[in-house]
């Protein structure tokens, strides 16, 4: 598909930064003129994504989130979230609602089902030791 527009950002994994990336990604959103409820599912997808980043992909060190969000032709909207983090072993389960690495944190496991409920597309690619990739799309629809 066809990229209208594009922004990039990156920022430390530090949980100070959900609050914002959720925010810059929603405003570039807007130039789609989604509806509130469409522009709602975006930032709680973008917020659980970087969120995962934040608790997951580094441990107790500090390391580096990219997203990148598109607007592709056909009022597609495209988000990508990536980190150089641990990976995940095991994808697949890592997708199950209620899995969760860090049950000491009393995490829900909710993430990724999270995401896929509210994006039409959710896609996840990752390698042990080298980082996690999760992109995103949403159509947004015509007021």
């Amino acid at each position: 598909m066809k990229i209208i527009n594009e922004m990039k950002i990156s920022f430390p994994s530090r949980s100070v930064n959900e609050s914002f990336s959720r925010s810059a990604v929603a405003s570039f959103a807007i130039l789609l003129d989604p509806r509130m409820d469409e522009l709602s599912d975006i930032r709680t997808a973008v917020s659980e994504a970087v969120t995962n980043c934040i608790v997951h992909a580094y441990g107790d060190s500090v390391g580096t989130i990219e997203i990148t969000a598109r607007i592709l032709e056909g009022n597609i909207f495209y988000i990508r979230i990536k980190d150089k983090g641990c990976g995940i072993p095991d994808i697949e389960k890592a997708l199950e609602p209620m899995f969760t690495t860090a049950p000491e944190e009393e995490r829900a496991g909710l993430g990724f089902a999270v995401m896929e409920s509210f994006m039409d597309k959710l896609t996840v690619k990752s390698k042990v030791g080298v980082g996690t990739t999760v992109t995103m799309q949403k159509k947004i629809s015509r007021r």
